[in-house]
């Protein structure tokens, strides 16, 4: 048995037990037997069922927002519009899924030869806590409209989020075992992977745990697509629009106390805007409203646990062991993290070669543009990186010199579901969203007529 304890007041919310080895073998054989018609059935009647996901999203948007609020603390208004991305998404393929999966025929020179996109069969998720149903939908809708059913190990510490997607599914008439809530133990996760039946693996989370199940997955020669970490730059030039980039800024790193993979983690502004930006910036940080998530007017909520905060601490208070300055914030009670700047910060420091995954933010002063690319450039991550410009023209010649998944150009970097998500390096491979999203877990078939 485990608990569910609320980050903001420590109180007790829900019990649950995890599924024994026998039970997962079950709702493996449930999930092949469901795919072995549901792989076979037509795009445009898969989709109908997505349309009935799209109504009860709408239904329950209220009461999954404050089940997130409840369980690992998002402001309430951030985790509505967490749930209200997802039916954004479920549009978006509703409208283009059919032609990403069309087939497509190829000049050659036989008679006819054409690429057909065939799923693959049961595919495993592994999903974080920080979204925890925007993760799991921006994984699990491509993939089920492909035609793979998919089980889903979700973090422990929002179980209740999890079972209540599990309930979406079932109240929009998907059939048994397209998809199934796999209430399991971390160190369940492996025999899943090895499992026949599991023909391949999506998991978002961090480095360690990418490492392992990729591991796992390649040596039973499985595909696996990684989602892991990222300690994006944000680049302020010269001729940045002061006002407009702080405003972006801010909702770039404190958005979800700054728990999340796409956050902007390093500041790195040109320097005669240097101290201009930082008036400016402490200023806006400093009025961010903290306290109860379930309060609308709640801007930061606490982490989604202590020890994570505890962890953001240490990073914080040993780099200015090493000679960091804390501009505002750097105090820690329970769960919650103050929003905390930091100056006169270096590369050596954990707020800059770590991933702080919380609200603490180094900023980094640069003369100029070579400088600021080598200075995102340096680091294990490779997600994407923010630029602030009035000469876009120009920076769009200089793209290649970021080592990056993603460049956003005068605007936080986010996930859309019409755009490719994806990283580089430490960050991970394969790709989400999109046409490039929806044919992850599929056999792109060869047909060759002579």
């Amino acid at each position: 048995m485990f608990s569910i304890i609320n980050p903001f007041d420590s109180t007790f919310l829900s019990e649950h037990q995890y599924i024994t080895d026998s039970e997962v073998e079950n709702t493996l054989k449930i999930s092949k037997k469901s795919f072995d018609i549901w792989g076979f059935t037509p795009v445009n009647e898969r989709l109908n069922f997505i349309k009935n996901l799209v109504f009860a999203l709408t239904k329950k948007q209220h009461l999954l927002a404050k089940q997130c609020s409840l369980e690992m603390g998002k402001p309430i208004t951030q985790a509505l519009a967490e749930v209200k991305k997802c039916q954004i998404l479920c549009e978006y393929y509703l409208n283009h899924a059919e032609k990403f999966l069309e087939k497509r025929q190829i000049e050659a020179n036989g008679s006819e030869s054409y690429v057909t996109y065939e799923p693959l069969g049961v595919i495993l998720g592994v999903m974080p806590w920080n979204f925890p149903y925007w993760q799991v939908f921006r994984f699990a809708i491509p993939t089920i409209i492909a035609g793979n059913t998919v089980v889903v190990k979700h973090a422990s510490n929002i179980a209740g989020c999890a079972i209540l997607i599990e309930e979406l599914f079932r109240e929009a008439g998907f059939p048994d075992g397209i998809y199934t809530n796999l209430l399991i133990s971390g160190s369940q996760v492996k025999a899943v992977i090895e499992n026949p039946i599991v023909k391949a693996v999506s998991l978002t989370g961090s480095e360690k745990a990418g490492a392992s199940v990729a591991s796992i997955a390649a040596n039973k020669i499985k595909k696996a697509v990684l989602e892991l970490g990222g300690s994006n730059g944000l680049i302020v030039c010269e001729d940045a629009d002061i006002d407009k980039t702080v405003e972006i800024a801010v909702n770039a790193r404190f958005q979800n106390a700054g728990q999340s993979c796409i956050a902007a983690k390093r500041f790195f502004v040109h320097s005669s805007l240097f101290d201009a930006f930082i008036e400016k910036f402490t200023k806006a940080v400093s009025k961010l409203k903290a306290g109860n998530p379930l309060n609308e007017d709640t801007y930061v909520g606490p982490l989604a646990r202590t020890d994570l905060a505890e962890d953001v601490e240490k990073q914080v208070n040993k780099s200015v062991e090493m000679g960091a300055k804390i501009v505002l914030g750097g105090k820690r009670t329970e769960a919650f993290y103050e929003p905390t700047i930091l100056v006169n910060v270096t590369t050596d420091m954990p707020v800059f070669n770590e991933e702080v995954f919380g609200p603490a933010v180094p900023v980094l002063s640069f003369n100029t543009f070579e400088e600021a690319v080598e200075l995102s450039n340096k680091s294990d991550f490779g997600l994407g990186v923010s630029v602030f410009t009035a000469d876009v023209e120009a920076l769009k010649e200089k793209i290649n010199l970021f080592q990056e998944g993603a460049v956003f150009i005068n605007a936080m970097v986010k996930s859309d579901p019409a755009l490719p998500f994806g990283g580089v390096k430490r960050s991970g491979y394969g790709r989400e969203l999109a046409e490039d999203g929806i044919k992850e877990f599929v056999n792109v078939k060869t047909v060759y007529i002579g």
